[in-house]
């Protein structure tokens, strides 16, 4: 039997990668860094599949060199790295891999408000510098959490936030009935901004979305407010974010996504004390990436074969002629 001819942007977990390699002719990018924009063109020349891990820009360019693709599938839930109106009318489906990554994502953005809230992170770099001393924190129970973007991530956040004891309200571009049943009340942006004690960021980045947060929202905040973004960083204006930190406009941010990303180690934000950061680890459990991974190899195969995507993001392909 043929293999299909597929491009890989980067390494996978084995057992993913062995079910590709049961049915795929594969080049795969083992070099340090993204794979460079030329040699993916050059690969994709004559391949029929391409699994993205999230480190290239899909766009008409990219889709016009691959004259051969039947299919994309990517490792992530987020995809402002795909115009997926340029595939739709290139006639290749797109997935992504929803739904396997809510929890560990969710762990992860609650985590990082409980770590900010009590200071764990300072508790633990005091005691390994050798100084055992109190260092004080806000308690999260009572409090009021805002959620802006009540997807299912922000819904499996909220989970977490009641069984803490918090009251929850939320801004969405729709009602959640699984959200109104924890007992979360829907709030206009700007209430929520004005409101909330703690406000979490779930957003997905688009065009629309870009700087959400910038100095005007920061500025309408609790002066004793902790922000959190797990979601893209470009949903937040660095510079006003900056401003607001050292300004004492909100008490303390916790960053899962930076924008730029990877932040650079002389940049401003790390100068603070009023700050967390962590390197985009929200999915990062050996679990949830192997799930991801094999949903992504679902997809892969099931558009090399012509059959319907478990997760396609552009549906409508498939009613192209």
């Amino acid at each position: 039997m043929q293999k299909y001819k597929v491009v890989l942007t980067g390494p996978t977990w084995p057992n993913a990668y062995n079910k590709i390699l049961e049915h795929c002719e594969v080049k795969l990018w083992e070099g340090k860094g993204p794979i460079p924009r030329d040699q993916l063109l050059d690969w994709l020349a004559d391949a029929e599949g391409l699994f993205s891990t999230g480190q290239v820009k899909v766009d008409a360019e990219l889709l016009s060199a691959a004259p051969k693709l039947r299919v994309i599938a990517q490792t992530g839930v987020g995809y402002d790295n795909v115009n997926v109106e340029a595939c739709t009318n290139h006639g290749v489906p797109f997935a992504n891999t929803p739904g396997v990554l809510v929890e560990a994502t969710a762990d992860l953005t609650f985590g990082l408000l409980l770590a900010a809230a009590r200071r764990i992170h300072e508790g633990w770099e005091l005691v390994r510098t050798g100084k055992w001393q109190e260092v004080l924190g806000i308690d999260l129970y009572g409090k009021t959490l805002g959620i802006v973007g009540m997807g299912d991530i922000g819904t499996a956040v909220a989970k977490r936030a009641q069984a803490f004891g918090m009251n929850i309200i939320y801004h969405n571009r729709t009602l959640r009935r699984e959200a109104e049943a924890l007992g979360a009340k829907y709030v206009p942006f700007n209430e929520l901004l004005k409101t909330a004690d703690c406000v979490i960021c779930l957003v997905p980045l688009s065009a629309q979305s870009r700087g959400l947060f910038g100095k005007e929202q920061f500025a309408m905040m609790k002066p004793t407010v902790y922000f959190v973004n797990a979601s893209r960083g470009g949903l937040v204006d660095t510079e006003a974010l900056y401003d607001a930190l050292i300004n004492k406009i909100i008490a303390y941010a916790a960053l899962d996504v930076t924008d730029p990303e990877p932040i650079p180690s002389g940049h401003p934000l790390l100068s603070l004390p009023n700050i967390l950061i962590t390197p985009h680890i929200g999915s990062a459990t050996y679990e949830t990436r192997n799930r991801m991974a094999d949903l992504a190899v679902q997809n892969l195969l099931a558009g090399l074969s012509g059959n319907p995507l478990a997760t396609c993001v552009n549906p409508s392909v498939f009613n192209k002629a």
